[in-house]
Order: structure tokens, then sequence, then C-alpha cells
């Protein structure tokens, strides 16, 4: 059984942890609120250069573009979207374990597919098993910017234009709510099912079609991306605040427990001091 001592060390330390887990669910708190808006203001932009992109690539006729056509799937890339540290309870092993699932039903070697990372965990997870990691990137900032991933993006969607890719997909978390976030699997590249939900509308346009898609398909696929990482940071921040929550929850109540243990083995203590007081008096009668 353990002493006083040891109990009074366990309860102190308890109550330092539960304040650190505290304070790191107010911060996470703080971040999730502006992720989730950062997340929000980007879709009407999503939605505006998928309607002008499906109008004028659905809308033209003889457009021909290697972007919007499917072809013989010789090689598959992943951009798989993680945090860059722990603490966020299953966030990062969820999208890490339906990615590998995923390659493993789909391909029988590493020549048949590369991945990109978005995030420590990802990189560190794919690169310590020897599977094919293209490119990486780390340290993004918990509410990023474009210019933080153009390079990524650019090289990855370059990538795919200059056949290294088949077909490109993206796995990351979509924010649902606080408390919720799912796995999600998005194809980004060929753009073969473009469409939009509204009806769409006739531009006019110079140059020509081909010339405008030429530009405009590789911003709507970098888009993509980025848009797939501020749902994700969303959910991360989410995720963290939930486990920080949880642990605070589960400190407060091995404290209780503790405090507990404490005060029955005090109690325990003081009534056999007073048995052996009482006894020797006796013993002296």
């Amino acid at each position: 059984m353990a002493s006083l001592r040891d109990i009074k060390q366990r309860i102190t330390s308890t109550k330092k942890t539960s304040q650190i887990t505290k304070a790191m669910e107010m911060t996470s708190a703080a971040k999730w609120n502006r992720g989730v808006m950062n997340a929000k203001a980007f879709v009407p932009y999503m939605e505006k250069i998928q309607e002008v992109t499906a109008s004028i690539a659905i809308g033209s006729k003889g457009v021909n573009h290697p972007m919007l056509k499917a072809r013989p799937v010789k090689k598959t890339g992943y951009i798989v979207i993680t945090s860059d540290r722990g603490l966020a309870g299953a966030f990062n092993s969820n999208v890490i374990r339906r990615v590998n699932q995923t390659i493993q039903s789909r391909h029988k070697s590493n020549d048949e597919f590369a991945i990109i990372t978005i995030g420590r965990v990802a990189r560190d997870f794919f690169t310590k098993r020897g599977m094919n990691v293209a490119l990486e990137i780390v340290g993004i900032s918990d509410q990023p910017n474009f210019s933080d991933i153009k390079d990524l993006t650019s090289s990855t969607v370059g990538m795919f234009e200059d056949g290294t890719f088949d077909e490109l997909y993206v796995f990351y978390n979509h924010y649902i709510s606080a408390i919720s976030q799912e796995v999600t699997e998005k194809k980004l590249l060929p753009l073969t099912d473009l469409t939009t939900s509204s009806k769409l509308t006739s531009y006019e346009f110079e140059p020509s079609a081909e010339e405008i898609l030429e530009v405009l398909l590789p911003q709507y696929a970098e888009s993509l991306i980025y848009g797939a990482l501020l749902d994700s940071k969303a959910s991360e921040h989410a995720a963290r605040m939930t486990a920080m929550r949880n642990a605070t929850d589960n400190a407060k109540e091995l404290i209780k427990n503790y405090t507990l243990s404490y005060n029955r083995a005090r109690q325990a203590s003081i009534t056999q001091e007073i048995t052996e007081i009482v006894g020797g008096a006796a013993a002296l009668e």
C-alpha cells in the first residue's frame, strides 16, 4: 500500500498536469474558433472557382485539357494531411490508418504510388516504414496562408501534368463539429467529375477557353488542397481541445480518488496511533 507521502506526491503531480491540460484546452479553443472561421470563409471562393471552371470546361465545345481526362493509371499520388504534434486524440491515427489500408488494398509495390505529406506525424510514419514519400512539408502555421503551401501544391499539380502521377487523392479530417471529425478521401485529379450545384453560367472570355483553363485548372486543383488543409486545421484544433478537456476531467477524477485514498490512509494511521497509545497506557496500569 502506498504511503501518505507517495499519495500526496501523486495528488500534487496530477494537479500540475491538470493545470497544463486545462491551459492547452483553452489555447486550442481559441485556435479552433479562428480555424473554423478560416475554413468557412474559404468556402465562397471555392464555390465560385468551381462554378467558373465547370462553366468554361463543360460549356465550351472541343475543350481538351489533360487535367480533365482520365488516363491509364500507372502511378497514384496520395496527399496525407496530419498535424506536426500529437495530444489530439485519434486525429492523426485515424487518417494514417485509412491511408495505410487504402494503399495495402490498391497497390502491390511501392512503385505504384507516392505520398505527399503535410504534417510531421504523417511524414515520420511513412518514412520509417520505407514507403515512397515524394514531397513533404512540416511546420505549417496553425492558421495557414496559401503561401505556406504554394510550392508544394504547385509541385504536386505539376507532377500530375508531367505524367509522374496519373491520379491524385487527398486524405484529411473533415470538420463536422467540435466533437466530431470524419476522415475523408477526395479525388483531386483528374477533374473528371467537375460539376456545380448551381445552374451553369454563360461567360464571355478572352482569349480561348483552352488558354483560360490552362491557368485556371491548376489554380483550382491547388485551391482544393488548400481548402482541405484549412478543414483539417479546424478539425485538429477541435480534436486537441476535446482531448485536453477529457484529460483534465480524468485528472480531476484521479485527484478525487487519490484524495479519498489519502484520507483513508491518514485515518487508518491516526486510528493505529490511538490504539497504540491506549494499549501502552493499559500496559502501564
